[in-house]
């Protein structure tokens, strides 16, 4: 059961979490030559021990014994391609390892001066950061924004894309959806103080500045004031900060605390370059001279008035961020489609253009104008944009960084720079703990893709060109308005495949060799499951496209490195070869004779050097067991969802996005994946024996190892009692209902299918509300009849006039026109009203877990 504190429910810390808080160090540890040297011998033992099982295993059985079976044959044959394909997958693994240990033993930070000089004044590249956000924890999307809005950075607006339906009928959800919208407002109020007194301050520094070469002592005691209120301020809402959990005590202690640390340490250094420069004038080595504006005896500073004035402009920077909510259900011409990929096109679609709002009978509209000063909504351009996931968290100078990596010439054709998010350190439940290493594990591999241009963007957060958006902007038009998309949405891992599609217009992509940038984790069985179906799913959809890419690359002339394809080709199909491999080779019992210790040793490099990387990222060598038995139960996952890309491929549908459920408590897994797991354990116990039996060695190690791992995972991160529980809720869930809400759910599904069929052939319903002549003059009339309906008083109202001659003064009274800013339901429904794949509201037993139903009552 979750522990209450301070009114939020805190999980409790399981035996066998992590203790440590503090996390990784932003600059990699630089490897050492050994480390080097061993990443490459590593790759040529894996290749060696390879080649050697082919030849003196698989060859040699077929020059000694011939084809003496079909059976044989068929076992060698899928061995070999299977022990191929995973042997291929550890082998990139190594390849893209030893690339990001290249690129972190090469790479030099670039100093803090330089990075204020190259966005001195004059600096004009405006950022837009978007955060898409659909049923989020109100306390989650704070965090998140805070983090964004103290990016030091010249021009900065962060934008909250509030993805839940606008109108919500249960009051609690309701309600926290109003918290969620009133987060930016409430962080720009507090922004407001320190915003006004710096940039009056900057202002004063410029003047200033203009007057002398050098800063006075004076002007730097005035700058250590600046700073130490800077630094007095983030302290005092870091103690006003509820810690609740560890990313809570990230983001008090990297983010408030650590922002207040680099403005004290700033302070502390001007005041020793104002004691240097007084010891110096009372020494008689500089003297007193008369300033600009005829002051006497004033004394100056080595640092320079240009220096001193980039100083009070990071001050301004950190502390001016526009922030503010935007809605697109609220407007009928948006699409709708339930996913974060066209919540984000929806926004980056009107970047540089006001708009006005205009009511109709479909919903409020937005229709461009050429006068921003006559618009209802204005949408500044923006020369880059950033996305970044609600449960992400940056580092204060992320923008800074990566801007000042695309704006080097060399790097002209990057489209999208990104530091590969790092995890929360000091999970309290073991299955977060390890997917938390998993996560550290994959930020070091996606580091090394980059040092073979093989990058794939990284959705939980990414500086992207706008330029670059619109070279890949597709633009469709459903129902009269042109729907765009930059990020596509045929898949649910949208950012694979925009990576690709940026490859075809000659744009490349890069890492950041830092850490950067943090993102939480599943802390649950269930919330994991959800978040591996949808990375499982995808890859083999994007796959054909890249082949695509690949082909009109060399047509241009460019060249398409076997590392480059490889790594990627891997990266979008190795889950599919790698389960169904693991699959064959679990359950079906191969001949003793293809087994060899040379399979063995071919893995044990990947191995090896995994269980380092565990080390060097601060975790147990040992958890390199821990994995093994983890990828074990996500086993039936991933098949899952490299079924549903089957499925989607085949059926040419679009899979409906699902979100990772980001509840404090824990979420209730489907009984399919909590039995498959206890399945394989059986399963593997049974081979044990049936090889024991018929003294196959081989087979029979190799099942009771994964017999054992998978059942302390099973134990360790799912749970006995929690299986018990899971289980118990689907075997029982037909037994409770809430026939109100069902009721009320199936009538509304009805309703809005019969509504978006008769709105495609532009039909009306039959029960029309009593403004139909509007929804006349806007759809118009297709169909055997007229949509408008007068009644009795009107028509008699009519009739007299014809008859008497006399003008009729009374009108029916028209209902309003359903808008956007109105509960009512339009006409003709083109706002969802939340149809995300899991958008339905979470509901608690007494278990402490989390369900799909609300409100059950027994039948």
């Amino acid at each position: 059961m979750p522990e209450q504190r301070d009114g939020a429910s805190v999980r409790r810390r399981q035996w066998g979490s992590e203790r440590r808080t503090r996390p990784l160090d932003t600059l990699h540890e630089r490897p050492s030559d050994r480390k080097l040297v061993s990443g490459r011998v590593a790759i040529i033992l894996t290749i060696a021990f390879w080649s050697a099982y082919v030849v003196y295993t698989v060859i040699r059985q077929f020059l000694d014994s011939g084809t003496e079976s079909f059976r044989f044959t068929t076992e060698a044959i899928s061995y070999l391609v299977v022990v191929t394909f995973l042997t291929f997958s550890a082998l990139m693994h190594l390849v893209a390892r030893q690339g990001a240990m290249e690129r972190f033993a090469s790479h030099v930070r670039v100093p803090r001066a330089e990075l204020d000089r190259h966005f001195a004044e004059g600096h004009e590249s405006p950022m837009t950061v978007l955060v898409p956000s659909y049923a989020e924890e109100p306390d989650v999307v704070a965090t998140t924004l805070w983090s964004a809005a103290l990016q030091e950075y010249p021009s900065l607006r962060v934008v909250l894309l509030v993805d839940d339906a606008p109108f919500p009928s249960d009051p609690e959800t309701l309600a926290k959806l109003e918290r969620t919208r009133a987060v930016a407002a409430t962080i720009q109020a507090q922004l407001a103080a320190p915003s006004n007194r710096f940039r009056e301050a900057l202002f004063s520094a410029e003047v200033e500045a203009a007057n002398a070469p050098f800063a006075s002592v004076d002007a730097l005691r005035t700058l250590v004031e600046h700073h130490r209120w800077a630094d007095a301020w983030l302290r005092r809402h870091a103690r006003e900060h509820d810690v609740v959990d560890h990313v809570d005590r990230f983001f008090h202690d990297q983010v408030l605390v650590g922002l207040a640390d680099e403005f004290r340490l700033t302070s502390e250094a001007l005041e020793a370059a104002i004691v240097d420069a007084l010891d110096s004038a009372a020494d008689g080595a500089t003297e007193p001279t008369t300033a600009a504006d005829g002051t006497d005896g004033v004394v100056f500073t080595e640092i320079t008035s240009a220096r001193a004035v980039e100083l009070q402009r990071r001050l301004a920077w950190t502390f001016t961020a526009e922030i503010t909510t935007f809605e697109r259900k609220r407007f009928a011409n948006l699409s709708d489609e339930a996913n974060k990929a066209m919540n984000l096109n929806a926004y980056i679609g009107l970047l540089g253009g006001s708009y006005a709002f205009e009511e109709t009978a479909s919903g409020t509209i937005l229709r461009t104008v050429e006068d921003p000063t006559a618009a209802d909504l204005v949408v500044p351009a923006s020369d880059y944009v950033l996305t970044l996931d609600a449960d992400s968290v940056l580092l204060r100078d992320y923008c800074l960084r990566l801007v000042y990596f695309l704006e080097q010439p060399e790097n002209a054709k990057v489209a999208v720079t990104q530091t590969p998010y790092s995890s929360f350190r000091g999970a309290a439940t073991r299955i977060e703990r390890l997917a938390g290493a998993t996560t550290d594990i994959q930020h070091i591999l996606h580091q090394g893709m980059s040092r073979h241009d093989a990058t794939f963007w990284v959705g939980a957060n990414a500086v992207i060109r706008t330029r670059a958006l619109r070279d890949i902007e597709e633009v469709e038009t459903v129902g009269g308005f042109e729907v765009k998309r930059y990020v596509q949405d045929r898949t649910v891992i949208e950012d694979t495949e925009s990576s690709v599609d940026l490859g075809m217009h000659g744009w490349t992509l890069v890492n950041y060799p830092e850490r950067l940038s943090y993102s939480a984790t599943p802390p649950d069985f269930g919330s994991l499951i959800v978040q591996r179906r949808r990375w499982a799913n995808g890859g083999l959809l994007i796959l054909p496209k890249y082949l695509r890419q690949v082909r009109e690359r060399r047509a241009r002339g460019e060249r398409v490195g076997i590392v480059e394809f490889s790594l990627r080709v891997n990266y979008m199909a190795s889950i599919a070869w790698a389960s169904f491999g693991l699959i064959f080779l679990l359950a079906y019992p191969y001949d003793s004779r293809l087994l060899s210790p040379m399979v063995l040793l071919a893995a044990l490099p990947y191995f090896w050097l995994l269980s380092s990387d565990l080390k060097y990222c601060g975790y147990k060598r040992t958890d390199v067991f821990r994995i093994y038995g983890f990828n074990l139960i996500l086993m039936p996952v991933n098949v899952a969802g490299v079924l549903k890309s089957i499925q989607q491929a085949l059926t040419a549908k679009k899979i409906p996005f699902a979100r990772t459920p980001k509840v404090r408590d824990r979420t209730a897994s489907p009984a399919l994946y909590v039995l498959a797991p206890y399945a394989i354990v059986v399963f593997s116990v049974f081979t044990f024996a049936r090889d024991y039996q018929a003294q196959n060695w081989g087979n029979a190690v190799f099942a009771a190892f994964n017999a054992l791992l998978a059942m302390y995972a099973i134990v360790a991160y799912i749970g006995i009692w929690n299986s018990v529980v899971d289980v118990w809720i689907w075997a029982t869930k037909w037994m409770y209902y809430d026939p109100s809400a069902r009721a009320a759910a199936r009538a509304a599904h009805r309703a809005e299918r019969a509504a978006r069929k008769d709105a495609a052939r532009g039909v009306l319903p039959e029960e029309l509300p009593a403004e139909d002549w509007r929804a006349t003059l806007y759809f118009g009339h297709r169909g055997g009849r007229m949509p408008v309906r007068h009644s009795a008083d009107v028509v008699g109202a009519a009739r007299g006039r014809r008859t008497t001659g006399t003008l009729a003064t009374t009108h029916p009274t028209a209902a309003p026109i359903p808008s956007a800013t109105s509960p009512t339901t339009a006409v003709v429904p083109a706002v969802s009203s939340g149809r995300h794949a899991d958008g339905r509201t979470a509901g608690t037993t007494a278990t402490g877990t989390t369900t799909p139903d609300t409100n059950r009552t027994a039948a």
